[in-house]
């Protein structure tokens, strides 16, 4: 019996894949984005959508419904196709309101979720000229491609009093009556910072920031999130401590400042 491939061979092709297709996708939503040559509608949860967004999931999953025909595919324009344990998750264009404003901090998620498990992601910011990518097992990187690249590691503050956090906005957390913990978040921290969205959790990655949350989202937003920041030496779960991308909101730390960010979160609402 053959051995197991050590992870990072496991799903070295679908890493491959995946800068593949963000190769061919960035230019088409780097386009829009510098012409602003798009419409804009509002979907049903009061979200905007472009047609630049429809355009680019829809490359991308004509792209892995040829290279990977037995996987099932989530993307955030066109809900779900196929049935396997294997699917790729997908946000064509995450940041919309910014890309929409002519803000440059967006990006093109790629997921891949085997078993349960984000075995694969990639984040690409065109616009910003950056790329992050990590494969489970096979640490965290950032460069223009996988020849020119930098491995990741998160800070290692200890200390909440030197910590720097970023998040979104804080209506979310007004809204899913959460505002008081995350008050009490926000005044334990030596800093805050609305960086927002993908950009949050990178810079985490990075070292940059210390702390990001966020108290609604959909799997499409946190998946390919998820493996670069644990890659990275950090710890992403649910604001109820749930592991990974799949609790509805999101907490990532560089892992030390961990618990006592859930705790301070947990406070009783109003």
């Amino acid at each position: 019996m053959a051995d197991t491939p050590p992870p990072e061979r496991r799903w070295r092709d679908d890493l491959h894949l995946a800068h593949t297709i963000a190769d061919q996708v960035d230019p088409q939503t780097l386009a829009h984005f510098d012409h602003q040559d798009f419409a804009v509608e509002t979907k049903p949860d009061l979200t905007p959508v472009t047609d630049a967004d429809r355009e680019a999931e829809r490359l991308i999953r004509d792209y892995l419904g040829r290279a990977r025909t037995r996987d099932s595919v989530l993307g955030e324009e066109y809900g779900t196709s196929g049935h396997s344990p294997r699917q790729w998750v997908i946000d064509p264009i995450d940041g919309t309101k910014n890309f929409v404003r002519g803000v440059p901090v967006w990006a093109t998620l790629i997921s891949l979720v085997e078993d349960g498990e984000v075995v694969v992601g990639l984040v690409s910011a065109p616009a910003l000229g950056r790329r992050w990518w990590a494969v489970a097992g096979g640490g965290a990187w950032s460069g223009r491609s996988l020849s020119a690249a930098r491995q990741l590691h998160v800070s290692s503050v200890a200390g909440m009093e030197d910590a720097s956090l970023s998040y979104s906005s804080l209506s979310g957390w007004a809204e899913r009556r959460r505002l008081r913990g995350m008050l009490s978040l926000m005044q334990s921290c030596w800093r805050t910072r609305a960086y927002g969205d993908f950009w949050s959790y990178m810079l985490l990655a990075e070292g940059a920031v210390d702390l990001a949350a966020e108290p609604e989202l959909e799997l499409y937003d946190m998946s390919a999130l998820v493996p670069i920041v644990a890659e990275a030496g950090g710890t992403f779960t649910s604001l109820a401590g749930e592991p990974g991308p799949f609790g509805g909101d999101a907490l990532a730390t560089n892992t030390l400042l961990h618990e006592a960010a859930l705790a301070l979160l947990d406070h009783e609402t109003d």
